[in-house]
């Protein structure tokens, strides 16, 4: 088995076919670690999610890590880590271009609403809230692969 670093081109080659990742967050020194579904454009990967837990953290702190797999055959693999900072896209006037725009790259993918939208116990109606965008903006990100020798 042969360990390699990916080059910048290969990174976001594997951020452009991926469609989900695992997103590091904290508080208070308390990590927390979730799947997120994003599409990648540019410098950022833009998310969808209802508010709650990952949402509230990043409200507090917005520096977060993601990290994105693939594995190939027999025991090759590729990652790639991101460390990046949140920022909201809110339902308001100056963000209606890159809420437009994060839905437009999120939509071109069959049930990419579903990990966002989901819930594991639906509250009453009453404390529904609405969903919302966001991105990550990337600042650093790394990569390495694994392949058979």
């Amino acid at each position: 088995m042969i360990i390699r670093e990916l080059d910048k081109q290969q990174i976001q080659a594997l951020l452009a076919s991926s469609r989900q990742g695992r997103l590091a967050c904290a508080k208070d020194g308390q990590p927390y670690v979730v799947p997120i579904t994003f599409s990648f454009f540019g410098n950022y990967l833009y998310s969808f999610s209802m508010p709650g837990q990952k949402v509230d953290w990043m409200r507090i702190n917005p520096k977060v890590c993601i990290q994105i797999d693939e594995f190939g055959e027999g025991r090759a693999w590729k990652s790639v880590v991101i460390n990046g900072v949140f920022e909201e896209l809110p339902d308001r006037i100056g963000f209606k271009h890159e809420r437009e725009h994060a839905w437009s790259l999120l939509s071109r993918h069959a049930n990419w609403w579903e990990p966002g939208a989901l819930k594991p116990v639906t509250p009453p109606l009453a404390t529904i809230s609405p969903h919302l965008f966001y991105r990550i903006v990337i600042e650093h990100m790394t990569g390495r692969q694994a392949i058979d020798d």
